[in-house]
């Protein structure tokens, strides 16, 4: 994942850590028996920069995972760092393990014991076997997993078992142990402001060197705990996968204050409140730029304007392309075209589009048809699919949405589109701002990002 703090404060402070500990100033003090692959390895110190209540400058400290902890030599009193704890300690966790850990064992001895029997009584018995070790692991993990709970940048809590719940998979060992999860949970929790966030890997008598946040862990958490799941950021962009289900800009109500613009004001207080350079329809996901200073702003404005920048969509269609009978439809088996259509709101309607020969304001599309998939609903059931990449040449709203699903289009809407198709409970609507190319506003260097369809 990409550092969503300045670095370099916390990266001083972080080199600072690691001389206190080889000067024996501090001490990582083991807390729990050392795995094998962690014997002679280093550890990654994480520290924080962050203002109090009082707008005093305050610096936290944290290791990584739940086998060291920082403290003071007996000789020593810390003036500088608030050493972190675990999220959950290693008491607790071990608790919660106790309860199956005795029959995990025991089975695995069995299992080792009859792995060299090569009847098929045997290779049932050890198929059985492991299936019930595998069962008390999972009860084992999920009741660790029960413990874990984090505060987001509003201060509000939330627990390990809703991400779970949301991704529909059992998360990496370790989760909620990183460095960054423990400082900003601590931070969060308190009401403190972030300034700067790093991490180091340190090994004695070595210069610490630097490390990113973890895909693998982190970014199961971090995108909830700061409200935005960020590509990339300085200091005069941020770049976001924006989930379905947020806005972009806040809506007119209070009940729709809640956008990707407004939780960028809260991460980063110092930034422009307008800040979106573009828009996203709050059902579509994937990319979007958001500018932090008025210049920047400016600069991918006029990129837009003057159409530098690439824009790629992916979409489901709700069936197969060739058999459509839409108008715009390829009918000799083109796997690729630009069709262009007029639409214009329906007033009476919002934010519904309507399409329009006379009034319509014409919005252009270059597709390709990527190939039939197929779709598993949110019942189990499956469909026939049509994968599609979309680069829209125009800006009007609701486009790609239109040309899927109106006649004069492909009259195929896009799976999951509750304004012009058929959205499911628990569906989302398949449509993702995949790609993006521009040039940074201040120093002009090409951009690229994507994401997986």
């Amino acid at each position: 994942m990409f550092p969503p703090f300045d670095t370099e404060l916390a990266l001083h402070y972080g080199r600072v850590l690691a001389k206190k500990i080889d000067s024996g100033e501090f001490r990582l003090i083991p807390k729990t028996k050392p795995s094998m692959e962690r014997l002679n390895q280093g550890v990654m110190l994480g520290v924080l920069v962050c203002t109090d209540e009082n707008n005093q400058r305050v610096y936290l400290a944290a290791p990584s995972g739940i086998h060291w902890e920082l403290e003071n030599s007996a000789s020593q009193k810390n003036s500088l760092f608030i050493f972190v704890p675990p999220v959950v300690s290693p008491e607790k966790i071990n608790e919660a393990l106790s309860k199956n850990d005795k029959e995990i064992h025991r089975l695995t001895k069995e299992i080792e014991n009859l792995k060299n029997e090569s009847s098929s009584d045997y290779s049932l018995r050890i198929s059985q076997l492991k299936s019930r070790r595998t069962e008390l692991t999972t009860e084992s993990l999920s009741r660790v997993h029960c413990l874990y709970k984090f505060h987001d940048i509003k201060g509000n809590v939330f627990t390990l078992n809703e991400i779970i719940q949301e991704k529909g998979v059992l998360p990496p060992t370790g989760i909620g142990d990183c460095c960054e999860i423990k400082l900003l949970d601590f931070a969060f929790s308190k009401g403190w402001k972030v300034i700067s966030l790093a991490q180091v890997y340190y090994e004695k008598g070595k210069n610490p060197y630097y490390v990113e946040p973890c895909d693998s862990r982190c970014s199961w958490l971090l995108p909830r705990m700061l409200g935005l799941y960020i590509l990339y950021q300085d200091k005069h962009i941020c770049v976001i996968n924006k989930p379905s289900g947020l806005l972009s800009v806040p809506g007119r109500t209070e009940n729709n204050k809640d956008s990707a613009e407004a939780r960028l004001s809260t991460l980063y207080p110092s930034s422009i409140t307008q800040s979106a350079v573009h828009r996203l329809d709050m059902e579509t996901s994937g990319i979007l730029i958001l500018a932090k200073t008025e210049e920047a702003h400016r600069n991918l404005r006029l990129q837009f304007e003057n159409q530098t920048i690439v824009k790629k969509y992916t979409a489901l269609l709700s069936g197969v392309l060739e058999k459509s009978t839409g108008k715009s439809s390829p009918k000799n088996g083109e796997k690729c075209g630009e069709t262009t259509l007029p639409f214009r709101l329906d007033p009476e309607n919002r934010p519904y589009q309507i399409y329009d020969e006379k009034d319509g304001k014409p919005g252009t599309t270059l597709w390709r048809n990527l190939g039939i998939e197929a779709y598993i609903k949110p019942d189990g059931t499956r469909q026939k699919c049509t994968r599609m990449e979309y680069i829209p040449k125009t800006g009007r709203t609701h486009q790609l949405r239109l040309l899927s699903a109106h006649m004069q289009g492909f009259n195929l809407p896009i799976i999951g589109d509750s304004l012009y198709g058929t959205c499911l409970p628990g569906e989302k609507l398949q449509l993702k701002a995949f790609y993006i190319m521009f040039k940074h506003p201040v120093s002009g260097v090409k951009m690229e990002f994507s994401l997986d369809f």
